[in-house]
């Protein structure tokens, strides 16, 4: 804040180039500075710290309406002589809190007033007040001999009241000063408008289950897409969660109705489509219900319903849909799918792996990893690699004598090893009596049990029904080295 007597500066101001523009050059290039900054459109501007008026001038030649103030009577009395005629009224008034009562305007105008003002910041609060929606902040400002304000520091006070900020730096126009300048002199134009913030659709995906099927829909007539697989899907509206979302959107597509109680979170996938912008999806797991069976209720935007199998998808997919289902296998909670722009929206089979598991918090004491040591690798790659494949593992180590199979953060061991002191494990003496997983659903038990026998594990208690018990079904299998394995469903 510097101490001025504007009254006793008014009769000289205008012997400035840039205060009196009395040099043609000189007020040519501001007014081609002042197309730029305006709108085209004859609009409102307030010119805040007017001085004599020259820029006033300009502006309203230039055929916008001016409402000019200044706290000097004589730099106010100099300015209405200069505008008089153009319609332009002049204030003699503080352009921190300018008397202009309720009137809103399309531009306020500043120039050299920002670092004289004892409290800016509550100034340009009160600046963006006084503007229309999408209105603009033209503020010329700059340092001289270590005195003023900087861009930098500027346009930090402009941030919290917009993000749009056109800075253009003016020191290496002479014509603007009739004269050589070294310092830093600019204008920064800021628009009336809230500050950006990231915002996403979200989009809600089905996981509709029968038995080691999945329900998927062609996409047809929709102009993206179209003839590509897909798990069923939409956009979360206004005002819904994700789950009323995913209910509306079954209804809509398939025609079944959902009881909230029947949907399961079963994956949430960041992704982007080529050129497209971020969107994050909620995928819901549903178990097929024979009373309800899925139609095709839109056929305008889907030419088929189709199930398939869960281990064995097909290749027509939207990679996004494919890269989330793939991901719902493998036991991830958490995926990220950011296409590059230059892929393709469909599933490319030996394509770059977009699909990045993000890797959920695990909390000390979960389960890492079990060993188990097996008399015979090459019968146990056969056996537990086709039980913990239709359990969703995917292979994840081998060596010379052992195998792994992961699903999430845990995975399960075999091993031949070396220092075995038996060739069976007996599951009646103390250390391990079995291994408990979970299966999603009766007809997937029912299909597992089937299907066992001819993959070396043989149903234990085979002339009883499934076990139930705490509110649980369970089925027991076990394999020809002894081991024993219960298969539950909630």
């Amino acid at each position: 804040m510097t101490t001025i007597d504007w009254d006793a500066a008014a009769d000289s101001f205008d012997e400035e180039p840039d205060h009196g523009l009395l040099d043609p050059a000189v007020r040519s290039a501001w007014a081609q500075r002042m197309e730029t900054w305006l709108p085209a459109a004859c609009s409102e501007v307030l010119d805040l710290g007017c001085g004599t008026g020259s820029l006033a001038l300009l502006v309203a030649g230039q055929g916008h309406r001016v409402t000019a103030v200044d706290r000097s009577p004589r730099m106010a009395g100099q300015a209405r002589a200069k505008l008089a005629g153009t319609g332009a009224r002049v204030l003699v008034g503080d352009a921190g809190e300018p008397p202009v009562g309720t009137q809103r305007f399309d531009v306020i105008l500043a120039r050299h007033v920002v670092w004289l003002l004892p409290d800016p910041v509550a100034a340009l609060h009160h600046w963006f007040g006084l503007l229309r929606p999408g209105g603009r902040l033209v503020l010329i400002e700059g340092v001289w001999g270590g005195v003023g304000l900087s861009a930098a520091r500027l346009t930090g006070l402009l941030t919290p009241h917009t993000e749009r900020i056109h800075h253009e730096p003016l020191s290496g126009d002479d014509r603007l000063w009739g004269k050589e300048v070294h310092d830093e002199r600019y204008a920064l134009v800021a628009r009336a408008e809230p500050a950006h913030r990231h915002t996403e659709v979200v989009d809600v995906h089905l996981v509709l289950r029968r038995g080691a099927e999945v329900l998927l829909a062609r996409r047809a007539g929709t102009g993206y897409a179209d003839g590509l697989l897909h798990a069923p899907s939409g956009h979360v509206e206004d005002g819904e969660d994700v789950r009323e979302a995913m209910i509306r959107e079954t209804a809509e597509e398939t025609g079944v109705v959902l009881d909230p109680d029947e949907l399961r979170v079963a994956l949430v996938m960041q992704h982007r489509g080529p050129g497209g912008s971020p969107r994050t999806g909620w995928f819901f797991e549903a178990a097929y219900d024979p009373g309800r069976p899925p139609r095709n209720a839109e056929p305008e935007k889907c030419s088929e319903l189709g199930w398939f199998p869960l281990d064995a998808l097909p290749d027509d997919m939207v990679a996004y849909s494919r890269a989330g289902l793939d991901g719902y296998r493998a036991g991830e909670r958490f995926l990220l799918h950011w296409h590059e722009d230059g892929d393709p929206v469909g599933h490319v089979p030996h394509g770059v792996r977009r699909a990045v598991p993000l890797p959920a918090a695990a909390p000390t004491g979960g389960v890492h990893h079990i060993e188990l040591w097996v008399p015979d690798l090459a019968a146990a790659e056969s056996d537990w690699g086709w039980l913990l494949g239709e359990l969703g593992h995917t292979p994840y180590q081998r060596w010379a004598r052992g195998r792994s199979w992961r699903r999430g953060d845990s995975y399960v061991v075999v091993e031949q090893s070396p220092d075995l002191s038996g060739d069976t494990h007996d599951r009646l003496r103390p250390g391990l009596n079995h291994l408990a997983f979970h299966v999603r659903d009766r007809d997937t038990l029912d299909a597992l049990v089937r299907r066992a026998p001819g993959h070396g594990w043989r149903p234990l208690l085979p002339d009883r029904p499934a076990h139930t018990g705490g509110g649980h079904h369970a089925a027991y299998l076990e394999n020809a080295a002894g081991y024993e394995v219960e298969l539950v469903v909630p």
